[in-house]
Order: structure tokens, then sequence, then C-alpha cells
């Protein structure tokens, strides 16, 4: 029983397609309860999988634990916990695709909040079913920027640019990676990954920029990230 993050984004379909194609049953959390349905009736159409799904607002403190304890009464058991949602770079916001200097306090908040804390809160409050597992274990997904500062030749001449509460909860996800590693241990093992750029809708500028930087000359695509995940479960 597998239950993953962000489960609608680009990422987050990638991870729940590859765990049910293996033959896990999963448990999906995100925004959008629209996409939650029609995911789960996809998937559970092709694999004849269980799935489970719980709609969730991480930004939205007390709306979130009470799901969450909800989820925990629900499922007696948990195999792999994959913390995956995040407020991305790709945030549509006011000042948050900005300039460093015209970003808001007000996103660094909402960004720690949903980045971080919610995923101390999760795997607080799911503990004690994770230990009920087989092998149990929790991958959170970080980012490169989390380790190294962003180069900002990369986003000269670009509409992209590098939202510092981004880099810096994620800095925070692999410190808290490493809290949880020790103190779930041996029980539970707790990894992170951290992932460079990732190639989507990013225009030829950007890319050309990023590329030139990486020394396998492209940027990364999901299937990278999954297996690596699948590897990690």
């Amino acid at each position: 029983k597998v239950l993953i993050t962000g489960s609608t984004g680009y990422l987050g379909k990638k991870i729940a397609t590859c765990f049910s194609s293996v033959g896990c049953n999963l448990i999906l959390l995100d925004l959008d309860i629209k996409k939650l349905k029609q995911q789960k009736e996809n998937l559970t159409k092709k694999y004849k999988n269980k799935i489970k799904i719980y709609q969730c607002d991480f930004s939205d403190t007390n709306l979130r634990d009470t799901i969450f304890k909800k989820i925990s009464l629900e499922n007696k058991s948990l195999d792999v916990l994959i913390n995956n949602a995040a407020m991305v770079g790709d945030d549509k916001s006011n000042k948050w695709n900005v300039n460093l200097k015209e970003q808001s306090i007000k996103n660094w908040k909402k960004c720690f909040t949903v980045n971080l804390e919610a995923v101390y809160s999760l795997i607080k409050i799911l503990e004690k079913n994770l230990k009920q597992g087989r092998n149990p274990c929790i991958v959170n997904v970080g980012s490169i920027y989390g380790s190294l500062a962003p180069n900002y030749e990369i986003y000269k001449n670009t509409k992209i640019n590098n939202p510092a509460a981004y880099s810096i909860s994620k800095g925070g996800l692999i410190n808290l990676t490493k809290l949880f590693a020790s103190y779930l241990a041996p029980k539970v093992r707790v990894n992170c990954l951290s992932p460079g750029g990732i190639l989507r809708s990013q225009s030829k500028k950007f890319v050309k920029n990023y590329v030139s930087t990486v020394p396998l000359k492209r940027m990364a695509n999901e299937s990278d990230i999954v297996n690596v995940i699948l590897f990690l479960s």
C-alpha cells in the first residue's frame, strides 16, 4: 500500500502509474477532487488495483491535519509514503515566479507550510501506520536547489525565475529527512531524492541555458525520477 501526495501533478501521475503497474494499492492525495476521481478511474480500469483518494489542501493546516488523521484511522498499515506534493517553481501565484527582490514573504510562509511543515505533520501522524507495514519506507522528493545555490545565468533573458522559498524549503526537507531517518530507524527507512531540472514546457532559451551546465547535455525526465523512487521503495 503506497501513499502518494501531489498525485495528479506531472511527476505524481507518473509515480502513481509506475506503482500501479507493479501491483501496488494506492492512497492518493491532491487538491483537485475532479482530477483525483479521474485518476482513480483511469488507473483502476487499467491495473485493477485498489485506490483511495483524499482531497487535501496542504496550505490549510487545520483541514490538512484532519485529513491526515482520517487517513491514519482508515488505513491500518502503510508500506510506502511518497512525499511529492509541493509549491513549485511554476506556481502561477503573484510574487512567486519573479525576481529575487520582488518575491513576497506571504508566499514564503505558504511555501514552508506546504513543502516542509505538511511533510513533518504527515510523517508524524502516519508513523504508527508505517510501523505496521512490510519493510516500510518514506521517500521525500526534494530538489537539487536544496543542496546548491541556483546559477542565475541560466535564467537570464527567460521568463523563469528561481523562488528562494522553494530552494530553502527543499533544503529544510533534506534535513527533515535526516532527522526522521535517525528517529524512525531501524523500522522505517527514510530517503530523499533531489532531482535537477525536469524537461516540460520551458522555453528553448531556458533549456539551452540549463543543458549547457549538465554533463549529460539534457534535462531530466519523469522516468529518471520515478525509477529511482521505485528503487528506494
